[in-house]
């Protein structure tokens, strides 16, 4: 039985944070890549959670991207890895999988640079209103 053992939930969930720090400063993994002395490959495989990010690489990134080290940490949801290491099936948390897409992190991205609360208030009726939620929930 030879399985291919996936990433830990901790893995993805830290290189998810980087990428959506990454992208939240508009900065390229090549820039980050130079920035940290590595390739632009070798930052994908930190966002993707595929390769461990040691305590002294986590500690140049939160310096890099200017956030303490426990951002990386922050929302960790881990209750569903069993003892092997291994996430069990239909755990995945759908906020979080938007959050570090591509599309999530543009819409945190722009809608964040929105100061007005109205334009806000409004883009968010139009979102409830295309999933066909109502404007009570």
């Amino acid at each position: 039985m030879n399985q291919k053992k996936r990433p830990h939930p901790v893995d993805i969930h830290v290189g998810g944070r980087v990428r959506m720090r990454r992208v939240l400063l508009g900065m390229s993994q090549e820039k980050l890549g130079g920035e940290l002395g590595l390739t632009f490959q070798q930052v994908q495989k930190y966002e993707k959670g595929a390769n461990r990010i040691g305590a002294s690489r986590l500690w140049e990134l939160s310096r890099i991207l200017d956030v303490p080290i426990g951002f990386f940490y922050e929302n960790a949801v881990v209750s569903n890895v069993n003892a092997d290491g291994f996430e069990e099936e239909g755990s995945q948390d759908f906020v979080t999988e938007f959050v570090y897409s591509g599309e999530g992190l543009n819409v945190i991205k722009y809608f964040a640079r929105i100061t007005d609360p109205n334009i806000r208030r409004s883009i968010l009726n139009l979102i409830r209103s295309v999933a066909g939620e109502d404007e009570s929930n």
